[in-house]
């Protein structure tokens, strides 16, 4: 669950703002207001992910807010001008967006949160990483081999006698087995959920129940009860 706090001195962008999150089922508000003191507080005092700032506020502008909150969370500015962009960006916040928000710019900046929380959590990992690390694939078409990077892999589906690898947006189809695969994989990015599926660590959401949500992807997978207590080790190795 991605934790969001809403700030803008008007309660029409705040209640535009709520409407397209209510759109993805990863988003959670915690707090909107109008007085940016009092997100900073909530910033500060609680875990929150993603703070959505209007800029041109009477009691603290949007780019002081991001100046004191930098570091703690990751930050999208707002605004109905534009000359504010460049400062935004200097902030390294992650997006900008110009009032209206209109509902394809929303989904714009949802991926941009997606992606940049997913390299965020990745990096928390630790000094082992999966940039630079691959696989070869020998496909279901005679003769072809294709180089995987194992960092863009979201998740691995065992069928019959082949299994499906989702990686950057697109499928490839092998001719092996899950359990093969699945001990070529590093263990400290996969997991293995269900005897039809194996999913990438860090691309994980949120776990509700015996579903397991990805980032990127509103539907969820199941996990077996074969699988579900080592599932949970995983888990609790890096819950707080």
């Amino acid at each position: 669950m991605i934790r969001c706090v809403i700030v803008d001195d008007e309660s029409h962008p705040i209640e535009v703002l709520k409407h397209h999150l209510r759109q993805f089922d990863f988003f959670e508000v915690v707090t909107s207001t109008n007085d940016p003191l009092e997100a900073l507080r909530v910033v500060n005092e609680d875990k929150i992910d993603l703070l959505f700032s209007d800029i041109q506020m009477p009691k603290m502008s949007g780019m002081d807010l991001a100046r004191l909150v930098h570091g703690k969370t990751s930050i999208i500015l707002t605004t109905a001008y534009s000359e504010f962009a460049a400062e935004g960006f200097d902030l390294e916040v992650i997006d900008y967006l110009l009032k209206p928000i209109s509902k394809s710019r929303f989904l714009q900046a949802a991926n941009r949160i997606l992606k940049h929380l997913y390299k965020k959590e990745k990096s928390e990992l630790g000094p082992e990483t999966l940039d630079g690390d691959y696989i070869f694939v020998r496909t279901e078409l005679k003769g072809r081999i294709i180089k995987i990077n194992l960092v863009d892999v979201d998740y691995i589906e065992g069928m019959r006698n082949y299994i499906a690898i989702n990686h950057d947006g697109q499928k490839t189809l092998a001719l092996l087995n899950l359990k093969d695969l699945e001990n070529r994989l590093p263990a400290s990015f996969f997991v293995r959920i269900h005897k039809s599926y194996i999913v990438s660590f860090p691309k994980i959401r949120m776990v509700d129940g015996h579903r397991l949500y990805l980032y990127g992807r509103e539907e969820g997978f199941p996990i077996s009860d074969s699988y579900f207590s080592a599932v949970q080790d995983r888990l609790n190795g890096r819950l707080v």
